[in-house]
């Protein structure tokens, strides 16, 4: 049995749901909730769904007299299969999670979960602090007007909606104020920001202007982008704004056409080289991540391959696979499936061809000297977002230069310069 003495959150999925998880935790405690623990879920996978409910019965065990509260996209798209878990005490939406009066409702209202798709806006919350790490995410953006066959987030999430630019530097200073070295733009759609806004401005003018307007904002780092919505403001930055930190993360889901086209992404093949052609030709120590699908319905042999060989190709090292899961209610749930194992195998095959890519630009980098943002104790990320583990500990927080001496278990290895 644990004691819960202030308002814990539990996090599954994406860095949006990280930064709404610091959101909560502040609505929770300005409500006096001090016996409480918040579950955001995630449903981006069936697999996903099924670790949230598990843990909430696992937390409920051990902390029988908490109350439980449950929210995110999980809960959004299903609110009545979770309705039916026992062990939760009240159960909100993505919307209603945000919303400083949800904390306080009377326990009668157990389900507040409302049509997502009616939401029209995304309002900033300033997030002074992040628990536990030294780098802070900062909401830019929410929701997505596409529909991608296998996906589920749009009706968990609603349709695209951006914050005011005002705003987004607003919290930027609040949270470099309190000591954060180190800022992640996040969002459902992030390069789709702006479209709703007055002027429609992009993402690239929008990170322009904060970077202009919060001079003392050390880095910047932009979290999974779309190759082909990228605009020539935000390649301008790539370019000559050493503060953007060097590592694009992009969605990708597959490296073959007909693959793409049955997954109605927005890009070809073709397009993801261009894109990170083009970008290294801007930055030429740039280094790329990757979201994957393996076993997409209807995905053979070759066309797998063609994922497989697109790894190399773009020299993509930090790769985040996954083995096709069908959602139900999605048009790839209809499509006729990859056998299961078939899935596993090519998904072990990507990250194998990951890891190679990964270790050897880990070891290019023996030798060098980095900037490392130091996390906890001595571990930290360069410029890069290559792990580290430095000789001594320094204060979380601090971005310090460091030489890369060897390379261990997937991390650097490196001494404080200085």
């Amino acid at each position: 049995m644990s004691s819960i003495k202030e308002p814990r959150v539990v996090t599954f999925g994406c860095r949006l749901n990280t930064y709404e998880s610091e959101v909560m935790r502040d609505h929770a405690k300005n409500a006096g909730l001090d016996d409480a623990i918040i579950i955001n879920t995630c449903a981006v996978t069936t697999e996903a769904e099924r670790q949230a409910r598990q843990s909430i019965r696992r937390l409920r065990r051990e902390n029988p007299d908490a109350k439980i509260f449950v929210t995110g996209c999980a809960v959004q798209v299903n609110p009545e299969k979770f309705s039916k878990m026992g062990e939760i005490d009240r159960i909100f939406g993505n919307d209603a999670k945000m919303k400083a009066e949800t904390f306080m409702l009377p326990d009668h209202e157990r389900v507040v979960v409302n049509d997502i798709m009616s939401v029209e806006e995304t309002a900033s919350h300033l997030v002074s602090g992040f628990e536990g790490r030294a780098r802070a995410f900062v909401q830019v953006q929410n929701g997505c007007d596409h529909r991608c066959t296998f996906c589920i987030i749009p009706f968990g999430r609603g349709n695209s909606r951006s914050v005011p630019m005002g705003e987004i530097v607003s919290q930027v200073r609040e949270l470099v104020a309190n000591g954060y070295g180190e800022v992640v733009l996040t969002g459902v759609d992030i390069t789709s920001y702006g479209h709703d806004l007055p002027g429609k401005p992009t993402l690239g003018q929008m990170s322009r202007r904060l970077l202009a307007q919060v001079p003392e904002l050390p880095r910047l780092r932009i979290s999974s982008i779309d190759p082909v919505e990228v605009d020539e403001d935000l390649f301008r930055l790539i370019e000559t704004e050493p503060r953007l930190m060097p590592h694009m993360h992009i969605s990708l889901q597959a490296g073959d056409d007909m693959v793409l086209k049955r997954m109605k992404r927005r890009h070809l093949r073709q397009d993801v080289v261009d894109f990170c052609q083009k970008v290294r030709d801007l930055r030429p120590d740039v280094t790329f991540g990757a979201d994957i699908i393996a076993g997409f319905p209807t995905e053979t042999d070759e066309m797998a391959e063609n994922t497989l060989r697109l790894v190399d190709e773009c020299g993509l090292i930090y790769l985040h696979v996954f083995p096709y899961s069908s959602r139900p209610g999605t048009p790839a749930a209809k499509m006729p499936q990859v056998r299961k194992e078939i899935r596993k195998d090519r998904a072990a095959a990507l990250r194998a061809a990951g890891d190679i890519q990964l270790n050897a630009f880990l070891k290019s980098r023996i030798g060098m000297i980095e900037n490392v943002l130091v996390e906890k104790e001595n571990t930290g990320h360069t410029e890069h977002f290559a792990p580290v583990i430095l000789d001594r500990v320094i204060e979380a927080g601090t971005i310090a230069k460091a030489k890369v001496i060897g390379l261990e278990d997937g991390k650097l290895i490196a001494e404080l310069a200085g």
